[in-house]
Parts: structure tokens; sequence; C-alpha cells
């Protein structure tokens, strides 16, 4: 049945990046694959949820030090680089990644794509006010796409029957979940079973950006891998101490990882 929508999801190509499968995939082909995967869902309900999560440097440092997360990250069906360091790192292994895809940009790619293609939206997390600034948002950038529903994202685990009953009424394309790391992970896998949609696509805190609450760094700190500086500049208080600490973890993890990769390699060869 595959054959019949294009894109294969769990065919595309994965490189390895601090011990997880990262794709390879540059933005117009993650757009591509998710089309494909909510048009096989919408055409079989059997079909499950694809679960999409992302890395960046709080991440890939949160993995080497909590197992319950890591098992979480390793559960999803693609995970798609969000930082540019890694795109950089990929490029000393035998798949590089195309390129960055922060999910800020995938938001509006998708959103884009979902309009045009006539796919749905359900936003799920963040707080009241910044749920709702959000599909304000939306409806006056991208007029024609149909957000289905929303919700925000404090609720507990006894409601949580509840919020998935509510996200399969509506089936949505497009699931997006903002509650941060590792809580919206954990929430995915948990109710991957359950979840009636194309794409569950985990986001953190991307809603706050297109809201105003938090401000993206100039073009040119994104293209240097610098975004985090500039986060971290706006809002000592906030992201200060965890850029401090997990960037320097993170990266080290990963150059363990891709030295132990070369090292095989070389070992390899010599057989």
């Amino acid at each position: 049945m595959a054959s019949n929508f294009g894109h294969d999801t769990k065919a595309m190509e994965r490189t390895r990046i601090a011990g997880l499968p990262v794709v390879t995939a540059g933005r117009a082909e993650l757009v591509d694959a998710m089309i494909a995967d909510c048009r096989r869902a919408r055409a079989d309900e059997t079909v499950p949820a694809t679960l999409i999560f992302d890395i960046n440097g709080h991440g890939i440092s949160m993995a080497g030090s909590d197992p319950a997360y890591r098992r979480a990250l390793e559960a999803a069906d693609l995970i798609h680089a969000d930082g540019g360091i890694w795109v950089a790192m990929s490029r000393f292994t035998d798949a590089p990644i195309a390129e960055r895809s922060s999910t800020t940009d995938m938001m509006t790619d998708f959103a884009a794509a979902c309009e045009r293609e006539g796919l749905t939206f359900y936003i799920l997390g963040g707080a009241e006010p910044i749920n709702a600034a959000f599909i304000d948002f939306l409806a006056r950038n991208y007029p024609r796409l149909k957000v289905v529903g929303r919700r925000n994202g404090y609720f507990g685990a006894a409601d949580e029957a509840a919020v998935i009953a509510d996200i399969n009424a509506v089936r949505p394309d497009v699931l997006w979940v903002g509650m941060g790391k590792p809580r919206e992970q954990q929430f995915c896998v948990n109710h991957r079973n359950s979840i009636k949609a194309g794409w569950v696509v985990t986001c953190g805190g991307c809603y706050n950006y297109f809201v105003g609450e938090y401000k993206r760094a100039p073009m040119w700190m994104q293209n240097a891998n610098l975004e985090w500086l500039h986060r971290m500049a706006t809002e000592p208080r906030k992201f200060g101490w965890r850029y401090l600490t997990t960037n320097p973890h993170s990266l080290a993890l990963g150059l363990i990882d891709l030295a132990k990769l070369r090292l095989t390699k070389r070992k390899s060869a010599r057989r």
C-alpha cells in the first residue's frame, strides 16, 4: 500500500548522532514524507500514527543521563536534527544530514503544505494564552489551514484519556505536541497505539516563538549554529544554566560516539 502514496518514512536514510538514528532528509523531503504518511493514514484507519521527535543539545544531554528519555527517543519513527551542530557533525559520517530542520521552521513548512493539501492540524500544549494566541497566528497567516482542535498542556495523568479522546474525535493529520522534554516524548510513546493521527510531532516551546514570547536569533546566528547563544543571552535566567551545562555534555557525547564510529570503520577496513 505504501507505494500508492510515494514516500516510505521507515525507508528514509539515517545517520548516527550520539548513538541515535537521525534522518538525513532536508526540510522539503520531510514535508513530502508528512503528506504521504498523512494521506496513507486517511486512507487506512488501521495505520498507526507516525511519531516525529527531534534532537538538540538539551535532548542529547538528557538522553545521555536519563535512560527513560533515551528509550522514548529510540521509540520514535523518525528523529530529525533541530540543531545545526549535529548537521555539521554528520559530515564526518557516511550519511551526512542534508540541512538543519528546526522545529520552528518545520511548523511553517507544514502549515503551508497542509493548507495547500487540505490536511489538518491539532495544537496540543503550551499555556492557555499561548495556545490560543498561536491559533490566532495560524488563522492570520494560513487562513485556509484547518485547525480541528486545540488543548493547552496543563493537564495531569488522570486527564490524558480525555485528551486522547478529544484528539481522536477529529482525527487530525498532524498533531503538534508542545509540552517540553521529556514529558511530550513520553506522552506520545505512552499513547502511540491509541492516538488517531497521521504525524505526531513534538515541538517544545515552538508556539512561544510565533506569538512573540520568545525571539528567534538573527539569521547570521542561525546559520552559524549560534541560535542557542541568542536564546541564552536574551533569557539568561531561564536558559543560561541549561545551555552552559547541556551544550558541553551533548557535544562530548556526540564526539565520543563519532570517534567510536570512525574507529569501527578503520578496523573494518583492515580486515
